[in-house]
């Protein structure tokens, strides 16, 4: 059965959920904040005779990667004379058509999106050539409805969106506890309740849920509101890791250009590795950007016990994406997708080994 055809209705619901941004260009908002270091250096040279490199993230923190590259300018420096331009997005299948229409060129991006888009697309559109963060996953409650996991069933949470990477970990976690619900309505022994991130920590301040499995920062927003930590994803994942950033490409834009992909892998690299050996200053430069973007920074009691529960690793984790992927299946999102060829690996190995660290792998799922 071709890939395309083995999505189910509900997965294809998704893609053709309304778009969540601003849209300058119909998929994301624009970004170009002013910052000094991002300035293009004199006698610097165009990078595969390209103009720019369209790069595409989220504003929240499990994009530190992308937060602190653009922040330290280290996109623009490793680029040359060709422009880093940036988009910024707010849901996943917004910059998987961003990315299938050319308007951005290489991503940050959760797994079920990147799954989801290369299924969708018969493994034509995309490649994820990196990792970027683990972890960052929690559930949150009211502690005054619910004091232990046995008390999730019959309450309300929220997740982002059907289908986006915490909806499939929740409905995989409720199934391992026995419980039943309908993955598409969100109603059984547990409900369901798909909320914006922007939004839920109002609907949890209103009672209207009584908790949520979300990404950082709203896991810690909803802590600032009373709430309570009462599972920390990583504690379900081998090591406690799990991939939750992945870094994708155009499949054409790779081939064409893997000099500039390069490029965009050293500034990833580069990052990461100033991250993990300066993280109050990293995690600072973090909450810079994202009030150059948003306009508004994250208060200390937010970003703090945020940034902490991230993990930011150029690895992949290859195997976590798939047992992700098997999840979904196990949830009735998706049946049983090929994701072979999904990663090429080939151009982050080559900046590894240039710096000296440890190569990663695919996971049986690279393109050779």
């Amino acid at each position: 059965m071709p890939a395309s055809s083995a999505l189910r209705r509900s997965f294809a619901v998704i893609a053709a959920l309304p778009l969540l941004t601003l849209a300058a260009c119909g998929y994301g908002s624009d970004s170009t904040a002013d910052n000094a270091k991002e300035k293009v250096a004199a006698g610097s040279s165009k990078i595969d005779g390209l103009d720019s490199v369209k790069i595409g993230y989220f504003g929240n923190l499990t994009h530190g990667t992308a937060l602190v590259a653009r922040q330290q300018g280290l996109f623009q420096k490793e680029l040359g004379a060709t422009k880093a331009a940036y988009q910024i997005f707010n849901a996943g299948p917004s910059e998987i058509e961003a990315l299938n229409s050319g308007s951005i060129d290489i991503g940050w991006i959760g797994p079920s999106p990147a799954i989801n888009g290369y299924t969708k697309a018969n493994g034509t559109n995309l490649r994820i050539i990196g990792g970027s963060a683990s972890g960052g996953v929690k559930l949150v409650v009211n502690p005054k409805k619910i004091k232990s996991l046995k008390d999730v069933k019959g309450k309300k949470i929220a997740t982002p969106q059907l289908g986006n990477t915490q909806d499939v970990a929740f409905l995989n976690w409720i199934a391992d506890q026995g419980w039943k619900v309908d993955a598409n309505t969100g109603k059984g022994d547990v409900s369901v309740v798909r909320t914006d991130n922007k939004i839920t920590p109002d609907a949890y301040a209103s009672g209207a849920i009584d908790g949520a499995w979300v990404p950082e920062p709203t896991a810690s927003k909803l802590v600032a509101e009373g709430g309570k930590v009462l599972l920390d994803e990583a504690s379900l994942w081998p090591d406690k890791k799990f991939v939750i950033t992945n870094i994708i490409v155009r499949q054409a834009f790779l081939k064409d250009h893997p000099k500039a992909v390069e490029a965009v892998l050293k500034a990833s690299v580069e990052a990461n590795k100033w991250i993990n050996a300066n993280s109050d200053l990293a995690k600072a430069a973090a909450n810079k950007q994202l009030e150059a973007d948003s306009g508004k920074a994250l208060p200390a009691k937010v970003l703090d016990p945020a940034w902490s529960s991230i993990q930011f690793t150029d690895d992949p984790l290859a195997a976590t994406l798939n047992t992700e992927a098997e999840h979904a299946v196990k949830a009735g999102l998706l049946e049983k997708p090929d994701l072979k060829g999904i990663y090429d690996l080939t151009l982050l190995n080559k900046v590894l080994k240039a710096e000296g660290a440890g190569t990663v792998d695919a996971a049986g799922l690279g393109t050779s």
